[in-house]
């Protein structure tokens, strides 16, 4: 027998807009680099690992794609012996093929405790297939597939790791509920009558939901346009949010994005926790675009504390309307928002007008002055485009496909096989990022550890403008990174002072895996907004 679902109600709070024009930078930063011209497939889903590699990978039924597979080789039941899978080494800038045996068009993921990246869903014969894949040195790593590993089938989901160390995978195309990974003991399946109202008449609007691990446990999730707080435990919908302002879709395929923002004041009583929801498109947009006329992308972003009796929303717009955006934390807290176009929507053949100019935002900045304009990629990234955060704090860009194939020629956005990186500003000065001396990569820490962080730093050091930052890898597709989280660790006395410019700061990792689910996490220095590069530590 099920648990009844209890939901608590909340009167609609005041809502504060504004009207104000974001303020700009007069001078637009960061720097572009294509790493590679073609990897052989479109990168529609991308995780970083904690070698180093991302893993990427698109569809298996897009026909045969550009990167063979090695001799010997194929997939069973195939005759099409090329990948669709690869793993893009950062370090050496070389890729190599990986064999995936089913399709895992619009599927979702998630990285488990000990670093295995945990695959779920697709579409066609992919749907209840789990898919790992456990980094490794000497690239003799691949996908192992399991076989109905899941209660259903979840094409169009969304997963998140919880703190017990169970993945749970919610939603999906016509799947009104969630279950976990690895299974219940009896395959259940919990329903979420949520899911089912924030159906649009068939244009759903509700895929790919918004999920985010709040401080006290609970799941929010956001689908549509609305959001409540789930005890996945109990299953019970324990708070209700008030519709985002203007009641416009923003989950897919109206594709907006969200982050959580920076979690600061982890040792308090009561931590904060915000939400962050940016772009997507007006009711309608779907239909519209299938009859041709592309509506304007939405232009505003809105943000809730989660963690208020009794939230609202913020809203302020961006320098320009986004659909099939994605956004990124960056290791300083700021947000990347990057790709995507400017009309339609998501899906095939369905996006307009590519915006190239990523944005970053400030969310310690006033209304009206949070949005500062980069320099412009030239490459469009529409549906089916990434971006991932890498250690040495660049952003590694990719995919785009907004075909059922591969198409090269005679379309408006051909088949994108390349990979650049994003150098935000904060890396034009090498000479003025801190290094992180100690701890070594790979370091093993546990929940309320006090640990020392030395490092580096050409210059004055500013000690009020130093912070400690470890932020998770996220799991990118269709506009959503999965599993992103960034920290703002405690810092224990004042910084030392060691000699020949080097410093020591004492810090304490996360009290739980509440606040910060057990795995690896990327360590950063912060210094005058400008990190070190990472170092991988291990939270357990």
């Amino acid at each position: 027998m099920k648990p009844s679902l209890v939901i608590l109600s909340f009167m609609v709070p005041i809502i504060i807009f504004s009207t104000l024009l974001p303020s700009l930078t007069d001078a637009a930063g960061g720097r572009w680099q294509l790493l590679q011209r073609s990897i052989g497939v479109s990168a529609m889903h991308m995780q970083l690992l904690n070698n180093d590699r991302v893993v990427v990978f698109d569809r298996t039924d897009f026909g045969a794609s550009n990167l063979s597979l090695p001799a010997g080789k194929c997939p069973q039941n195939s005759k099409d012996c090329t990948a669709h899978s690869a793993e893009y080494d950062v370090a050496t800038n070389t890729f190599r093929p990986l064999l995936l045996q089913t399709n895992v068009l619009c599927s979702s993921g998630a990285v488990k405790e000990d670093g295995t990246l945990i695959q779920t869903g697709g579409s066609f014969e992919g749907e209840r297939r789990v898919r790992l894949f456990k980094p490794c040195s000497d690239n003799t790593c691949d996908w192992n597939e399991l076989n109905l590993a899941l209660a259903k089938g979840r094409w169009y989901s969304s997963d998140h790791i919880l703190p017990d160390g169970r993945l749970i995978i919610l939603g999906g195309r016509a799947q009104f509920n969630y279950e976990f990974y690895p299974k219940d003991v009896d395959n259940k399946v919990y329903d979420l009558p949520f899911l089912a109202e924030t159906n649009d008449n068939g244009i759903e609007n509700n895929l790919y939901p918004f999920l985010f691990l709040n401080v006290d446990g609970n799941l929010f999730v956001f689908a549509n346009n609305r959001a409540i707080l789930l005890d996945y435990v109990k299953n019970q919908v324990v708070k209700t949010y008030p519709p985002i302002p203007g009641g416009e879709p923003r989950s897919y395929p109206s594709s907006g994005s969200a982050v959580l923002l920076p979690l600061k004041n982890i040792q308090a009583k009561n931590v904060e926790a915000e939400v962050l929801v940016c772009g997507g498109a007006p009711k309608g947009s779907f239909t519209q675009a299938l009859n041709g006329k592309f509506l304007p992308a939405l232009e505003t972003c809105a943000r809730i504390k989660i963690t208020d009796p009794q939230p609202n929303w913020v809203v302020e717009n961006m320098p320009s309307a986004r659909v099939m955006g994605d956004m990124t934390l960056l290791p300083n807290g700021n947000v990347l928002i990057i790709n995507g176009g400017g009309a339609g929507t998501a899906s095939w053949e369905l996006g307009r007008d590519p915006v190239l100019t990523p944005v970053i935002y400030r969310p310690g900045n006033k209304i009206g002055s949070s949005f500062e304009l980069q320099n412009p990629a030239t490459i469009p990234r529409m549906y089916h485009s990434t971006a991932v955060l890498l250690r040495d704090g660049r952003i590694l860009v990719g995919g785009s496909n907004p075909h059922s194939g591969y198409e090269f020629t005679g379309v408006l956005y051909p088949t994108e096989l390349s990979l650049e990186a994003f150098s935000p500003s904060y890396l034009d000065n090498p000479n003025l990022r801190p290094r992180i001396v100690l701890p070594a990569s790979q370091t093993k820490l546990k929940y309320s550890q006090r640990f020392s962080v030395r490092f580096r730093l050409t210059g004055k050091l500013d000690p009020n403008s130093l912070s400690t930052t470890m932020v998770s890898p996220s799991f990118t597709t269709h506009a959503f990174s999965m599993n992103q989280r960034l920290l703002v660790l405690p810092t224990i006395g004042k910084v030392k002072y060691l000699g020949k410019s080097t410093y020591q700061v004492d810090a304490v990792t996360p009290s739980s895996g509440i606040l910060a689910p057990s795995g690896y996490y990327l360590l950063f220095v912060v210094h005058r907004e400008i990190p070190s590069q990472g170092i991988w530590v291990h939270i357990n």
